[in-house]
């Protein structure tokens, strides 16, 4: 298998677990109970954990080790000015997918760095890919559920996260022959990306995950955060 198709085949699995994590939350048909619910919370949290480790370790990083302070700083913050205007228009509008934004914002900019990655090591940007996939089965979960609450039909919403898969070929190629020489563009995308998911997080994902009188569902977010080390020691 020669490096293009390797990079578009990782890339696209890498997406395709997001609409795989639908698919598992459309034909999970349990009746509703105190148990699903405080597991449906524990998932939430797991996703917010993944996520908050993905700025931790990979998003984050990338621009503080790449940017000068100036513009470290625009572009963290304009990640989050944008995507609360985002958040506010849609709360106007009735509705919420903070977890889908969240799940692309981390998704697109990693696929971005698996592309510029395989040029370099591609060993590690076949463990990078793999630790997307792995991301991204439970916010595919998180996202479905989000997104039909919506009102929006079911077959639509796994339409679109079946769609958003190929979103993961298209960076990954844009990476590989375009960004491996141009490290501050790529570190300014990462660090945008880091500043909406950390408000996200923050504004929409924490408070949901969340129950009165029920205490283990934000340890989700403990091994969601314990993935993305495990993830990092493993990446090197």
């Amino acid at each position: 298998m020669n490096t293009l198709t390797t990079i578009l085949l990782f890339s696209w699995i890498a997406g395709l677990t997001a609409f795989l994590g639908g698919l598992i939350s459309y034909f999970e048909e349990t009746v509703e109970s105190k148990n699903k619910d405080e597991f449906i919370h524990g998932v939430i949290a797991f996703g917010g954990g993944i996520l908050v480790s993905a700025v931790a370790f990979s998003l984050a990083p990338e621009g503080m080790e790449v940017l000068p302070s100036w513009l470290l700083g625009v572009t963290f913050l304009a990640g989050g000015l944008t995507f609360s205007s985002i958040d506010k228009y849609l709360s106007r509008k009735g509705g919420s997918k903070a977890q889908f934004m969240a799940m692309l914002m981390d998704f697109v900019p990693e696929a971005m760095a698996v592309g510029a990655l395989f040029s370099k090591n591609k060993n590690a940007a076949i463990l990078l890919a793999i630790f997307i996939a792995a991301q991204n089965l439970p916010e595919g979960f998180n996202s479905f559920r989000e997104i039909i609450s919506d009102k929006i039909r079911p077959a639509q919403t796994l339409a679109l996260l079946f769609g958003i898969s190929f979103l993961g070929p298209i960076a990954a190629i844009l990476g590989y022959f375009f960004l491996e020489g141009l490290p501050v563009v790529t570190a300014s995308v990462m660090t945008f990306a880091a500043g909406g998911i950390l408000y996200l997080v923050f504004q929409d994902i924490a408070p949901k995950s969340t129950m009165q009188r029920h205490w283990s569902p934000p340890l989700g977010a403990v091994l969601g955060f314990l993935l993305g080390m495990i993830g990092q020691q493993l990446l090197g």
